[in-house]
């Protein structure tokens, strides 16, 4: 008798390594950095601090930041010909631009093909500094402008802001930006994370582990959440129309996006944190109605809370980029620019103890069929 085997479809609820990166507790709505709360690092930790934690497993004091602050700063710059062909694909999507640029700088990095936790962490830091300036040099070519040079005046979250609209963002703005970015740092083994995983297992270099991160980011049930629950905000309009226009996808037995996720079955703790930065800025800004309609939806949704479905960390921020001024076709690029330094510790754990990863498949098909050769085929 054939031995029966359990299929673990998606790969849901198996376990296959061991982190010390990030730890998400599903049930209770938890999420740490390395031990740290990401509710303490989203309201007291700049995004420097944050990637520093990350990358070298601990918080930072004033020396150790400041040399690593400047660090990031004096690898913003991109070389010229990685301008090039930004402005050779710019008629593709940011995402597609994104995944080009940074797998072509590779051909410009001294440490491509050193896998060394020394040379990955400075592949890492390259990469996240570099990332802002690839996507806001193809947004304002996109635009018909010219790309602004970094400004390494600034900190991160506040030099992308810079260099997207060439004018310095408020103290206010800048920190919403780099909220988003801690939030979105690390996250886990989820599908962006497990194919830059992938990549590394077959021990390829952090360039081409990030390329597959950010094509994987790319795919809506991952990554695109925020942009589709903005289009979503948009069709809605007002207020009045959100409760009927949100029954009507369940009607339908389709998905109202930003809501539910694989691995938390309670509301994702990152979300708390942005739908109170969106619900400000709209007062802010006179534009109110987006958190008034996203909150009628949220209302609409409260029954299947119960189910385990409640809002994501996507469900706010694609209002409070909107509310920013940012184009809705970058929302996914801001995803990954936060996510670079996750990537990047997920390929050090896989190197540092390194296994193929290389699941199996259950065969369904026909088996030892007879060839017939081509002349007596009908």
């Amino acid at each position: 008798m054939a031995t029966e085997i359990e299929l673990k479809r998606g790969l849901q609820g198996v376990y296959i390594d061991k982190t010390q990166s990030s730890f998400i507790d599903g049930t209770e709505g938890k999420l740490l950095y390395r031990g740290y709360s990401i509710h303490d690092l989203a309201e007291m930790a700049t995004f420097e601090e944050t990637v520093y934690l990350l990358l070298y497993s601990k918080l930072p004091n004033q020396a150790e930041l400041d040399a690593f602050d400047a660090e990031l700063r004096a690898n913003r710059a991109i070389p010229a010909e990685v301008l090039e062909i930004i402005r050779l694909t710019k008629d593709a999507h940011p995402m597609d631009v994104l995944r080009t640029a940074v797998s072509a700088t590779a051909s410009f990095d001294p440490d491509t093909a050193d896998n060394s936790p020394e040379a990955t962490l400075r592949k890492g830091i390259r990469l996240t500094a570099q990332a802002p300036t690839i996507v806001t040099a193809h947004a304002r070519i996109v635009q018909g402008k010219e790309p602004v040079a970094p400004n390494p005046n600034l900190k991160q979250a506040a030099n992308f802001l810079y260099m997207l609209f060439d004018k310095e963002p408020t103290a206010a703005e800048a920190r919403l930006m780099e909220k988003d970015f801690v939030l979105h740092a690390e996250h886990g083994i989820n599908a962006s994370a497990f194919a830059a995983r992938v990549a590394a297992s077959t021990i390829s270099d952090l360039h081409s582990a990030v390329v597959s991160g950010i094509g994987t980011l790319k795919g809506p049930a991952h990554g695109g959440a925020a942009e589709e629950v903005m289009k979503m905000a948009l069709d809605i309009g007002e207020e009045d129309r959100a409760e009927e226009y949100t029954r009507g996808i369940l009607e339908s037995g389709g998905r109202v996006m930003g809501f539910g996720h694989r691995v938390y079955k309670v509301e994702d703790p990152r979300a708390r944190h942005l739908k109170a930065e969106c619900e400000a800025l709209g007062m802010e800004r006179g534009q109110p109605k987006w958190f008034s309609i996203l909150s009628k939806v949220a209302e609409v949704m409260e029954p299947y809370r119960a189910r385990g479905i409640c809002p994501n960390v996507d469900f706010w921020a694609g209002a409070m980029y909107h509310l920013l001024e940012i184009p809705k076709d970058i929302f996914i690029c801001i995803f990954a620019m936060g996510r670079i330094p996750g990537w990047t510790v997920q390929v050090m754990e896989q190197h540092s103890n390194n296994i193929l990863l290389r699941p199996l498949l259950l065969y369904e098909g026909p088996m030892d069929l007879e060839y017939t050769p081509l002349d007596q085929r009908s």
